[in-house]
């Protein structure tokens, strides 16, 4: 039985190792794409040529960097992600694992992902993909009805998705691929029909994403010129609530917003980032969050692919000023990246975030109206998670809890 929040007293006793030990992951930034796709906000740019024995050199020596900074701490996974990293050479994804398994210590199962378009790569790169260390793809289907990918200004076809997907899965143990839902003039059946096509292919692990219209994005641009239709908010919420049905009844349950995976497949290095883990970033734009003595500090590197190479060759890093993470804004990010999985998050890790144990991290009151409305819980071993209405509304809970 859960006691209501408002009966009990807020405890936080020194962390338990077991959430001590969130992983430390390395995230890679490869930046470059064939095209840029007009909903994408992220830091990726279209070059028709690429020094690749240049951009190698250059992600190997900064990792060396972040290392010095770090030190041999056990390594629970790498993520090659960008842009489209698949169009990245075998070699540089070699070399990169190859330098991060000397400089830091491999657990047994260590994960490495890589990010990949269905139009980047042929079997044969697969196989030197595999070769270099890989051992889980992630493919942007995005889509599996050839409108909509046209729509989402991709440049493969369902038919050609799935074969890609097919040949992932002869080639690596894990696979993954994403979704992009609440298109416009999407419908329940239109959707279900295409969940039930995605769950034909198997998946261990699924990534199903609601369109948002980001600024600076060509998308943005149409919908402030009325361009661009959106769907009613009523018709997402239905989306989300089928969405979450569906692959949860096909043994897909969400783990975390907008992922879902069968038992044991969740993605490793995603989880470090949602239970407020410590992770390296190299590569152009790449963030970091790392624990060195008893401050938690911000990475950052510069954007520009230009800029960033030139600055490694010269300095052996692109890092920008390293931030120190004050307290407050931890429990900020512990709260807000914690209350996104379904496991929640332990009310011992929000008390070490913030430096501070015992009563006040935070307000009773506040934590009490939440769960009175329904939009979160507190478990008997003293985990708050949002319910599914919350997960709705996370950006207004996580605002009322901090407030």
């Amino acid at each position: 039985m859960t006691v209501p929040l408002a009966k009990r007293p807020i405890r936080h006793p020194a962390p338990a190792p077991a959430d001590l030990d969130r992983g430390f992951g390395l995230y890679v930034h490869w930046p470059f794409c064939k095209a840029k796709c007009p909903y994408c906000d992220f830091n990726s740019h279209v070059r028709t040529a690429v020094d690749h024995d240049r951009w190698r050199a250059a992600l190997v020596r900064e990792l060396d960097h972040m290392a010095a900074a770090t030190g041999p701490r056990p390594l629970s996974s790498i993520f090659f992600g960008g842009g489209t990293p698949s169009l990245m050479q075998p070699a540089t994804v070699a070399a990169v694992i190859d330098r991060a398994v000397e400089r830091w210590q491999p657990v047994n199962d260590l994960e490495i992902t890589l990010e990949a378009n269905p139009t980047s790569f042929e079997a044969e790169v697969f196989a030197g993909f595999r070769a270099a260390g890989i051992n889980r793809v992630s493919l942007g289907v995005q889509a599996l009805d050839d409108g909509d990918l046209r729509f989402l200004g991709r440049q493969h076809s369902a038919a050609e998705a799935l074969a890609a997907v097919r040949r992932a899965r002869g080639l690596f143990g894990r696979v993954s691929f994403d979704l992009i839902y609440a298109r416009p003039d999407q419908t329940l059946a239109g959707w279900t029909a295409e969940l039930g096509r995605a769950l034909a292919e198997a998946p261990d692990h699924l990534s199903v994403y609601q369109l948002t219209i980001e600024e600076g994005t060509r998308f943005h641009t149409l919908w402030q010129r009325g361009a661009l239709p959106t769907l009613d908010e009523a018709v997402q919420a239905d989306l989300f609530d089928l969405t979450q049905a569906v692959l949860a009844d096909a043994g897909l349950p969400a783990y975390e917003v907008s992922n879902h995976a069968r038992p044991g497949q969740e993605s490793r290095h995603n989880l470090v980032y949602w239970r407020y883990g410590d992770y390296a970033g190299i590569g152009p734009g790449a963030h970091g969050r790392l624990t060195l003595g008893d401050a938690k500090w911000a990475t950052r590197t510069h954007r520009a692919p230009e800029v960033w190479l030139d600055k490694v060759e010269m300095l052996g890093t692109a890092e920008q000023e390293r931030a120190a993470v004050d307290p407050a804004d931890r429990l900020a990010e512990a709260l807000m990246m914690g209350l996104r999985l379904t496991e929640g998050v332990p009310l011992t890790r929000l008390g070490a975030e913030a430096g501070r144990q015992g009563e006040g991290v935070l307000d009773p009151d506040r934590l009490a109206m939440a769960e009175a409305a329904g939009y979160l819980r507190r478990t008997s071993d003293d985990r708050l998670v949002a319910t599914g209405a919350g997960r709705l509304r996370l950006n207004a809970l996580i605002g009322h809890l901090l407030a």
